[in-house]
């Protein structure tokens, strides 16, 4: 017997969504970050591919179904409050719905960067 995912420690924000943070496994290149209701954490974890939760259509999709760039579950964890998830993934193709391989593509911003000092 198949134990099912244990995800009642997520902790929800007031609409009912934790924010889903997606990362290719092997190379850790973060590639997206997009939202999940309970019921499309449920269908990641227990179906192997990623559904997220359409704020703007108000219905689940589940990457990749009219796109063809998938995304495959390889791990997820919680973070240490609980209320923000990373799944990382075997990503096809692009993640962005703008065509590109990451969401975050081309918008650096500019910051002021220091060294870390020792000691």
């Amino acid at each position: 017997m198949t134990e099912e995912p244990r995800f009642d420690a997520a902790v929800y924000n007031s609409e009912g969504l934790l924010p889903a943070v997606i990362q290719q496994w092997d190379t850790g290149e973060v590639l997206m970050l997009a939202w999940m209701n309970k019921e499309a954490l449920r269908r990641t974890l227990t179906e192997g591919r990623v559904t997220f939760w359409s704020r703007s259509r108000q219905e689940y999709w589940r990457k990749g179904d009219t796109s063809g760039h998938a995304q495959y579950v390889r791990s997820a964890a919680l973070d240490c409050d609980n209320d923000t998830l990373l799944v990382k993934v075997d990503q096809v193709g692009v993640a962005c719905h703008t065509g590109t391989r990451t969401c975050f593509d081309g918008r650096e911003l500019d910051v002021v960067t220091m060294e870390r000092s020792e000691g």
